[in-house]
């Protein structure tokens, strides 16, 4: 693999999104979640202990991708989550179930054409604070933070081909 330098930093996800998100996917144990940009892997290994879902980590942060398997392996979840220092942008996520964001608008578009070429229909997406152009949301909520501050989930399904040649 190229060594990128990645787009943006490295930004947890508070819990509460991350419960907030798996409210809103309504994970099971048969979903294969993709975590695009997935920093230290929290998301992914919390859906296999808490739902017994299977997970694949990309990051272009070879850091990142040692501290997630690290914490994947002190959480007894490596036999269902894996990590991969990948450029996200030359990656394969077509077995995903779900696909989670947490990139910036102008890196959710460029990824945008991706994901319509490689998930299959009816694939849920959710993206952390970041829309995704003129891709109208199937739902977004927000959640409350702290009192002073709201993080905004947009949910997609991505639709069947016919709809798909309209989205570019």
């Amino acid at each position: 693999m190229t060594q990128h330098k990645p787009d943006i930093g490295f930004i947890p996800t508070p819990t509460v999104v991350v419960e907030g998100m798996f409210a809103l996917l309504q994970v099971t144990p048969q979903d294969v979640i993709y975590d695009l940009g997935c920093g230290d892997g929290r998301i992914l290994i919390t859906a296999a202990q808490q739902f017994g879902a299977q997970g694949v980590g990309i990051d272009v942060d070879g850091d990142r991708i040692q501290e997630a398997t690290t914490n994947a392996k002190a959480a007894e979840v490596s036999d269902r989550v894996t990590f991969h220092h990948q450029n996200l942008y030359e990656s394969d996520f077509s077995p995903a179930t779900i696909v989670i964001l947490y990139l910036l608008t102008h890196l959710n578009l460029k990824l945008k054409p991706q994901l319509f070429r490689q998930l299959k229909p009816g694939t849920r997406v959710v993206s952390h604070d970041f829309d995704m152009g003129d891709w109208i949301p199937d739902q977004v909520i927000q959640i409350a933070i702290e009192v002073d501050e709201i993080a905004t989930l947009y949910y997609w399904v991505i639709p069947n081909c016919s709809v798909m040649s309209d989205q570019f």
